[in-house]
């Protein structure tokens, strides 16, 4: 059956569904379905505008060099740190990587992040990471009486510029943080006095994206990968670039030919609403959005927006002069924006009953709302379509980039919650690939998703070896510090060298 014809519901019948419900489930549908042209539109104008974003003038999409220059061996040695540090949580992580390809090992500790750092002080932000690097090193060396230096890689899933691979400037705070004074300056300077005035053996040697630690990790152990991606609370896609492709690096007279790690920052595709099939729904999401008009793309695919234009809808149907759902009920917490996420959507499209029982003990428990079936099976229907619209468009960025380098076959590394969690977000991805590039009924797909390797761990300490490398060979550029580095990580040179196969 083409897509873009009404689909048979995957349980339950919509026989017993009222035709005004029936006519609204066609509506959203119809507002709701990408169809195969339109798929393929989307994907083609996300190519010019990736590489737009390579160039002086630049586009929606910013195409951040990471000065991440090249992907691992697998043959890899020695003991790194790696920082993740996230809105709600700080991992450290102690990573090693053996002589065996693509093996490695990790310890690692959780610290929560206190609420009330959150809006505090740089000082009391970085103290209080330093502390918890100190709590880890002494729990795991406490018996090492001369520690040697630890190269450390820095997982800053923040907006950040890099002109460096061992500096970054902050852009902008995400993940409900807001703290003064640390917005457009470079956030690593104090971060290593934090460590200094604790006495830690600590040198930073690379600042991170998680798309890019997720690239190069899921590369670490499957040599196929070619991208990375993260569908999560957010959404964005790290790739390989050539210098010689990247036009606002000119200046720099890079040899061409030597690879770039590009952190596309892609949630933001589309900001000039020339080709994404925006709804009402998605339109009042970016007007009520602390910064409307930015993130475009991100707002109708990432799980922190699902629940959102699910709950919308709803409303919108409850508040109609027909009132076409929930009638009688108190819609009080149904109102409050957010109240949903991404997993209240997953909980409805895993519900195994025919009668959808579970659907309705979440109302029920969540929302206090007593649905009807016909009301049930309406909001089973529009899970299926936003989760689906969110997999069919994630897809587009995917196939664009791979249509962007000629690539025709390649394995994607993909982290996030959205990705891992949500019921079947892989397969209707796969799909819609199968669609953009027409590959043929039965054929296997030549361009596979996979779950990836640990990118904020294990891939922050693969990039912070790979930067001893290279200055190990020479090839310093984007590397501020090199003088620091080399000294203080000596000891790491004989293991960073690559074994032969």
């Amino acid at each position: 059956m083409p897509f873009g014809k009404k689909p048979p519901s995957r349980r339950g019948s919509l026989s017993d569904v009222p035709k005004d419900l029936l006519k609204q489930i066609e509506r959203l549908e119809e507002i709701f379905m990408v169809k195969t042209d339109k798929l393929k539109e989307i994907t083609d104008h996300f190519v010019g505008e990736l590489t737009k974003g390579l160039t002086v003038e630049g586009g929606d999409i910013p195409m951040n060099p990471t000065w991440c220059m090249g992907f691992p061996t697998g043959y890899e040695k020695g003991t790194y740190l790696a920082l993740d540090m996230g809105g709600t949580n700080l991992r450290v992580c102690e990573v090693s990587l053996p002589e065996e390809k693509g093996e490695f090992q990790i310890i690692q500790s959780k610290y929560r992040m206190p609420e009330d750092l959150k809006t505090g002080t740089g000082e009391e932000l970085w103290g209080y990471i330093a502390d918890c690097i100190h709590q880890f090193v002494e729990y795991h060396h406490e018996d090492e009486q001369d520690l040697e230096t630890l190269p450390l890689g820095f997982t800053f899933s923040y907006p950040a510029t890099q002109e460096y691979i061992d500096h970054g400037v902050l852009q902008r705070w995400t993940k409900g943080f807001d703290i003064k004074g640390v917005e457009g300056t470079d956030v690593v300077p104090p971060f290593e006095a934090a460590l200094q005035e604790r006495g830690l053996p600590i040198k930073l040697a690379a600042l991170i994206n998680d798309t890019t630690g997720t690239l190069i990790a899921s590369a670490y152990t499957d040599e196929k990968t070619k991208i990375g991606c993260i569908f999560g609370t957010g959404c964005n896609a790290a790739y390989m670039e050539n210098c010689g492709s990247i036009p606002k690096l000119a200046h720099m007279k890079l040899d061409p030919d030597t690879p770039m790690a590009i952190n596309c920052e892609w949630g933001a595709f589309d900001n000039q609403h020339k080709v994404l099939p925006r709804t009402q729904y998605d339109i009042l999401i970016d007007k009520d959005s602390p910064r409307p008009g930015q993130q475009t793309f991100e707002k109708m695919v990432a799980g922190l927006y699902l629940g959102e234009i699910f709950r919308l809808v709803l409303v919108d149907l409850h508040q109609t002069q027909e009132c076409l759902i929930f009638e009688g009920q108190d819609i009080g917490k149904l109102q409050k924006p957010y109240s949903l996420d991404s997993s209240f959507l997953s909980a409805i499209e895993e519900d195994p009953f025919e009668n959808l029982s579970e659907t309705e003990d979440l109302f029920q428990k969540h929302l206090s709302i007593t649905a009807t079936k016909p009301e049930l099976e309406l909001c089973r229907r529009l899970a299926e379509l936003i989760g689906t619209r969110a997999a069919r468009l994630s897809a587009c960025g995917v196939a664009a980039i791979c249509k962007k380098k000629g690539w025709t076959e390649c394995h994607v590394g993909a982290d996030g919650t959205v990705f891992n969690k949500y019921p079947h977000f892989k397969a209707r991805g796969a799909q819609a690939l199968r669609e953009i590039f027409e590959w043929k009924k039965g054929m296997k797909d030549p361009i596979v998703i996979n779950p990836a390797e640990d990118g904020s761990g294990v891939g922050a300490a693969l990039i912070a070896a790979l930067t001893l490398k290279r200055i190990q060979e020479g090839n310093t550029a984007g590397i501020r510090d090199v003088k620091a580095l080399i000294e203080g990580t000596a000891a790491q040179k004989a293991e960073t060298d690559q074994v032969d196969e």
